[in-house]
């Protein structure tokens, strides 16, 4: 699904000296490399803050624990997306209230969210899935009307551009009150382990979310808040300092392959990834089809016979998990995500794509189809 061998021949130099200073320096937490990295990616980002942390997972339960948020308050997120999101909902014991997508983006249903605000409701956790921003229009009005935080899971879009209504663009992760995002190897930038980050504008969320991230101190042994251990450490940062120059290159190949699979893919059978904005909107985590009227899983298989990989994100909802179900939710209210559930299927999207192997992969699949 990912070609992380490829990518790295490419940066194999840049890699190794970054990596090299670390190993020079011996600084291999909280070292100059992470520091680096955490100036480059405000300044990528156009963000004010920047707070480097262990993997994406921690970064949104960090983020969460820094808006103070108490057991049993209630936080909108989506029911279609992996489960790390409500996840560290339940870990810190707050309520997850989980709603339906829309159809088109996948992205959470803004219609569900207001269906779903209640006078217990304190947060919403939008997940830019498959690379693509929610409407942040409109789920910051809906904040703005119910004094709601709004918390973006920004592990599958970073690098996306967000145009509003009124022709201002800006980066998915930078719009919210504050945003999480991983560096899990696979994503659009990843490092060579686990890494994460948390963005925000607000300085006294950073400063209070800096304290978090080292186990509550800002002075060694003074322990000010409830804290965690959660750093990137140097290595990664290391790896992630040589990719960012380079991850709007990434991004664009990433849109010129889901250009190519779309213009090839042409089938009554197929439905493609819908893109909203402008070409720069979607930067295509995964390439997420929708089969319909036809197996999908004998076409997975079908592909993976041919030594095509290929995968389902997700094949169970979150409300029909065990570890978070609920007798609140009712099947009638997540109709598109039970849907969606039955028809995904995504396909190889990484930087090294060429041409020969796009073909290679639509043909197979227009052949099981024929």
């Amino acid at each position: 699904m990912v070609d992380l061998k490829g990518q790295y021949e490419n940066i194999k130099s840049q890699v190794n000296e970054s990596i090299q200073e670390v190993l020079d320096t011996n600084t291999y937490i909280n070292g100059p490399q992470v520091h680096l990295f955490q100036e480059n990616l405000q300044q990528y980002l156009k963000v004010k803050h920047v707070i480097p942390c262990a993997n994406g997972t921690d970064a949104l339960q960090i983020a969460m624990m820094g808006l103070d948020l108490k057991p049993g308050d209630e936080v909108i997120t989506a029911d279609f997306t992996f489960a790390a999101t409500v996840e560290v909902i339940a870990l810190l014991q707050l309520t997850p209230v989980l709603v339906d997508v829309d159809a088109d983006t996948f992205n959470i249903s803004i219609s569900a969210i207001e269906k779903a605000i209640t006078s217990k409701t304190k947060a919403i956790v939008p997940v830019h899935l498959f690379g693509q921003a929610a409407n942040m229009d409109a789920i910051m009005e809906l904040a703005q009307k119910h004094n709601l935080y709004v918390i973006e899971d920004n592990a599958q879009a970073i690098g996306a551009n967000y145009k509003s209504a009124d022709g201002t663009k800006r980066q998915a992760g930078t719009i919210g009150h504050v945003a999480s995002t991983s560096f899990f190897p696979s994503k659009n930038l990843g490092c060579y382990g686990d890494g994460g980050a948390i963005f925000t504008n607000d300085d006294q969320l950073a400063h209070k979310i800096r304290g978090i991230v080292n186990h509550g101190m800002y002075v060694r042994y003074h322990h000010d808040v409830v804290g965690v251990n959660s750093r990137l450490d140097s290595i990664q940062a290391g790896v992630l300092n040589a990719k960012l120059p380079k991850l709007d290159e990434y991004n664009k190949a990433r849109q010129q392959a889901a250009k190519k699979y779309s213009e090839l893919l042409k089938h009554p059978k197929i439905i493609t990834p819908v893109v909203t904005g402008d070409k720069d909107s979607h930067v295509f985590h995964q390439y997420t089809l929708r089969i319909i009227d036809a197996d999908r899983d004998a076409l997975m298989q079908h592909l993976l016979d041919k030594n095509i990989p290929c995968a389902i994100y997700y094949p169970i909802p979150l409300h029909s998990q065990k570890a978070y179900a609920d007798s609140r939710y009712n099947e009638a209210d997540f109709p598109i995500t039970n849907q969606l559930v039955k028809e995904v299927l995504s396909l190889p999207m990484h930087t090294e794509l060429d041409d020969e192997q796009i073909t290679f992969i639509t043909g197979s699949i227009l052949e099981f189809l024929k």
